[in-house]
């Protein structure tokens, strides 16, 4: 079954991302969390993303555009990233969500993907 893990982290964590103090622990954390679900084979596909700040988001209101530099929210944690992973169940895909450095300061969400809609 697939899981996807959806990674949230900090403002302070995303600052690490790009150099200073704690950085090199950072990127540390996630290169043996990243190499020990290939390791495992269990990585169907992932990607980081940039910092929140680069976000734009789109709603559409009373039929008009609204468009808003950001993040759709406010809050503490961030969407940083996601790991859709394929593994047997549910216990297996909280497992491997624990492992992620996400979960130490942030948090990190674990949905089942859907399957594809059948042909009619």
């Amino acid at each position: 079954m697939q899981y996807m893990l959806i990674l949230n982290e900090t403002a302070e964590d995303f600052a690490k991302q790009v150099g200073g103090e704690g950085t090199e622990e950072y990127w540390g954390g996630w290169h043996a969390y990243i190499g020990a679900m290939m390791g495992a084979g269990i990585v169907v596909n992932g990607d980081g993303l940039e910092p929140p700040h680069t976000a734009t988001t789109v709603r559409i209101r009373d039929g008009k555009r609204l468009v808003q530099d950001g993040p759709f929210a406010d809050s503490k944690e961030q969407l940083a990233g996601y790991f859709v992973i394929e593994v047997p169940d549910l216990d297996t895909a909280l497992e491997w969500a624990a492992r992620s450095p996400a979960a130490a300061t942030g948090s990190v969400e674990v949905r089942p993907v859907m399957p594809p809609p059948q042909a009619a």
